[in-house]
Formats: C-alpha cells, structure tokens, sequence
C-alpha cells in the first residue's frame, strides 16, 4: 500500500518542512512491516485563474492526474467527517485488508476542492473545526498517518 499527500501549492524550506518531512520519514519507516512501500507527497502549482470556481476546477483536475485507476481519494474538507485517530487508522487498515494499494490524500487550494474530486472522494476528512493553514495541515496529516501505524504495529507512540 502507498499513501500520496496530493497538495496545491509548494512548501518553502524551514521548520515546517523539517517537521513534515521528519513525520513521512517515521511513517515509512514504522509502515514498512505493515505493507506499506512508500509515503510521499506530490506537490502542484496553485491555479492562476481569475474566478474561484475556475480555480477550483483546474486544481481538482490536477489533483485528479495524481491518482492511480482505483485509488481510494481522501479529501480534506472543512465539512468532512471528524474521525479519531484509531477509527482513522481503523479505516487505512480495512482498506489495506480489502487489497487497496493506493490511497491519495487531497489537499486542495485556499478555495477549496473543485466538484468532480468532491464526488470522487472515498472519504472526505476534516481536520477538526478550526481552518488550518495548508502547510499545517500537511504536518497534522502525515503525523496522523504516522500515528495510524503506531496504532496497528503497538507501538505505544499512541496512548488513549
């Protein structure tokens, strides 16, 4: 199994990326004697059109290029389902158990995720009430990942 963090927009060097980069290392590491061969993150430009819709249209359209035919897409969204970390590693897990070798994690621009991933999506996760940057998110995405195996490998990283 693979997870992509498929994000719009570039992060810059610095503490944040450290941090990122320091959380999809431990994920591959610990994921390894679960199945999982890779976590990575694909980054894409922000669309430079005018209207909020069309710039939501052409980055959903680019995120789309970046899943493979039955990849299971998570959308991050203000208003998608709040799950806690075990029913959240519970639900990587099931995937995995069904055979899926692909999971795509979107994470769209400030406007939002354009319809047709919205209608794609497997899922759509929201990463509590609060708006977070998408830097930010990107860290609280990749440590929950990073958690999800803690939790199926034992690994006390994870104390409830």
């Amino acid at each position: 199994m693979r997870f992509t963090l498929s994000c719009v927009g570039k992060m810059k060097a610095g503490a944040e990326k450290d941090l990122l980069e320091r959380y999809l290392d431990r994920a591959r590491k610990t994921g390894r004697s679960l199945g999982v061969t890779d976590v990575r993150v694909v980054e894409l430009a922000e669309s430079r059109a005018q209207r909020p819709e069309d710039r939501k249209t052409e980055e959903a359209t680019a995120l789309m290029a970046t899943v493979a035919g039955a990849a299971r897409i998570v959308v991050l969204d203000e208003n998608g389902k709040n799950l806690t970390s075990p029913d959240f590693s519970q639900k990587l897990e099931n995937w995995k158990d069904q055979g899926v070798s692909d999971v795509v994690f979107a994470i769209g621009g400030a406007d939002g995720h354009g319809a047709e991933l919205i209608a794609r999506a497997d899922l759509k996760l929201a990463l509590g009430a609060m708006t977070w940057p998408h830097q930010i998110a990107r860290i609280l995405l990749a440590e929950q990942i990073y958690r999800a195996m803690t939790i199926q490998s034992g690994h006390p990283y994870h104390r409830a």
